[in-house]
């Protein structure tokens, strides 16, 4: 217990050694506290301040070594998946496959009708050409195709491409026919193909969108597909057509 020591007139005492005790000044206390008492009950308020503080530091704790975990794990399985795609490129050296349109004849594209309400039913045989140059991967070509021929953003015709078996370094070419019916065209677009039939260049626009297997090696991929947009131009609108210039471009899309 703390001792409480009350102001005192009387001259300064002296202990057996001779030495003498300063006296308090009249109207002052002196509390003598334990030392072990002043460390080990602090007061209320930075007591209560002090549990709060101890409660915070371990969920914090814990939720840093949580996220370090997180990250560590993306890091090592990022770089694990940059390994494996390192690995798997130089041992089957993958390469794209060329997409490009080899022959364009047109039938039946009466244009000698003033009338912007009289239909025309186009018909167009598409030969496609389609190279696969890899080494250890094929190709499986599905159902579900389509192949449309598109003039100033009028569709004329569509068709579907045949589903095949690609193997590697191999080349395969195949005739699409596509049919239009009954498509309207206005007066303003009749007048500019005859005009550029007359030239000599008139401008078509093939879209080819089919669905796609790779195999590599015994593994088969999911399905994907592969979309084609080539830009060509022919000399004429006839079964006799010739093809001026043409730019194929293509996009994969895995999922």
């Amino acid at each position: 217990m703390a001792d409480r020591v009350h102001p005192q007139d009387s001259p300064p005492s002296s202990n057996n050694s001779g030495e003498t005790k300063p006296v308090p000044s009249p109207g002052t206390y002196v509390v003598q506290v334990p030392k072990d008492q002043i460390y080990r009950y602090p007061p209320p308020g930075n007591s209560r301040r002090y549990e709060s503080l101890t409660k915070r530091k371990p969920h914090r704790s814990c939720c840093c070594r949580c996220l370090c975990y997180t990250f560590s794990l993306l890091l090592i399985l990022i770089i694990a998946l940059g390994i494996t795609a390192g690995v798997l490129y130089l041992i089957f050296r993958p390469e794209s496959p060329k997409y490009t349109i080899s022959d364009f004849t047109i039938k039946n594209f009466n244009l000698t009708s003033s009338s912007s309400s009289s239909p025309v039913s186009p018909q167009f045989n598409v030969t496609v050409r389609a190279e696969n140059p890899n080494n250890k991967i094929r190709i499986y070509y599905l159902k579900g195709s389509s192949m449309t021929v598109v003039y100033s953003e009028v569709s004329l015709c569509n068709g579907e491409l045949p589903a095949f078996y690609q193997p590697t370094n191999n080349v395969t070419v195949f005739k699409t026919a596509l049919k239009g019916s009954n498509v309207m065209l206005g007066n303003a677009v009749k007048t500019e193909l005859r005009n550029e039939q007359m030239k000599g260049k008139v401008p078509f626009k093939v879209n080819i969108r089919v669905p796609v297997k790779v195999k590599v090696g015994a593994v088969k991929s999911w399905e994907i597909t592969v979309k084609v947009k080539c830009d060509i131009m022919v000399n004429a609108l006839t079964a006799k057509s010739k093809i001026v210039s043409k730019d194929c471009k293509y996009s994969v899309r895995f999922w």
